[in-house]
């Protein structure tokens, strides 16, 4: 049997548990309202209120560089000024917002954007300022850089740069391997990596804390305190990963796709020391966010993950039981989706990309 033809049989084999071609759902258990229109979208996330209730005001950036607060429950935007020049190039623009866990008393939030280098070459940062909220425009102050992504490189892909907090207040940030394959497996550089650091910026445990990554454009804690990301991966291959400190996970020795020629990736993770993904893909999905669900309203979804699938246009439902998971439902959704949140009272709001991209509030179909 050629190699091609052990692939399809093993993916046929594997479908049972979570890996392989793509499996439509049936009726969608929600229904859809339009709450506003975004310019080419990236991230949102919802204000804490007081003790761990969120509040009905997201911040939404888009790519060119505005940062927006908005209230879901009008659909009214403001800008927010003071935010930093970025670079924009290719997939780089402003791309992550998160609020501190301590925001109600800090007023802190946390963007990612890539900033220039010299000779064009251009590198993810990541860094927080205080949030003024009142009377009149609301802007950040005292904006500071605390992380930047080393070394700077050329072209403008896969930055990754998402954050994510743990329950204990430290910061996880995926840095991207920008396209570049071989630095994903170079201990002394960030590319292709997830960092651990303070909510100040100061590395915890090395340089990094797992390796071998291609592009994570999602990542969130579960609430057993384990912490998942989603990966793009080349041509197939498209990756859920739980991620454990000091774990490779393969990039660009091993994968599920193939080269964008048509080059083939050996497909053996074990056999090479490296972290088999949870649940993968091939054709691409391509996953543009993660998120835990954590509420009530959908009583079917808690403690599993729900993505934006970008070429794939779909919200996908992975379950997620301890340190397992495999894949559950996939909603045809008829435009790319580029980040999923979860809002206040347990609703789930999607973000569509590309101009005109609408802000969608999912609620449960009666």
């Amino acid at each position: 049997m050629s190699r091609r033809l052990m692939h399809v049989a093993l993916a046929l084999t594997l479908t049972a548990c979570g890996a392989g071609p793509i499996q439509s759902s049936g009726p969608k258990s929600f229904k859809e309202t339009a709450v506003t229109t975004f310019d080419s979208p990236w991230a949102m996330d919802f204000l804490p209120g007081s003790g761990v209730r969120l509040t009905n005001m997201a911040l939404v950036t888009e790519k060119a560089g505005k940062l927006w607060l908005v209230d879901v429950a009008t659909g009214k935007k403001q800008e927010v000024s003071g935010v930093p020049a970025i670079h924009q190039e290719g997939q780089g623009g402003l791309a992550e917002v998160v609020a501190h866990p301590g925001f109600a008393g800090n007023q802190r939030i946390y963007l990612s954007f890539p900033e220039a280098g010299p000779n064009g070459t251009s590198g993810a940062a990541v860094g927080y300022g205080r949030l003024i909220l009142g009377s009149g425009q609301p802007r950040l102050e005292g904006f500071k850089i605390i992380w930047r992504q080393t070394p700077k490189v050329d072209g403008g892909n896969h930055y990754s740069e998402r954050i994510a907090f743990a329950p204990n207040g430290t910061m996880f940030v995926s840095s991207g391997e920008r396209a570049k394959f071989d630095p994903a497996q170079d201990r002394n550089s960030d590319l292709g990596k997830i960092i651990h650091m303070t909510d100040e910026g100061q590395r915890i445990g090395g340089r990094f804390y797992s390796m071998g990554h291609r592009n994570v454009l999602g990542i969130a804690f579960a609430p057993d305190g384990r912490l998942w990301e989603s990966e793009m991966g080349p041509r197939g291959g498209d990756e859920v990963n739980l991620i454990q400190q000091g774990k490779n996970y393969g990039w660009p020795r091993a994968s599920y796709g193939s080269h964008y020629d048509g080059r083939d990736i050996p497909d053996d993770h074990k056999g090479q020391g490296f972290e088999e993904p949870k649940v993968w893909w091939n054709p691409s999905i391509s996953p543009g966010s993660l998120m835990i669900y954590t509420g009530d309203l959908f009583p079917q979804w808690k403690g599993d993950a729900l993505l934006g699938a970008l070429s794939g246009q779909a919200l996908v439902h992975v379950d997620i039981n301890g340190d397992q998971a495999k894949k559950a439902d996939q909603w045809e959704m008829s435009a790319r989706i580029r980040a999923v949140d979860q809002g206040p009272g347990g609703e789930v709001y999607l973000l569509e990309d590309g101009p005109d991209g609408r802000l969608l509030k999912l609620a449960p179909a009666r």
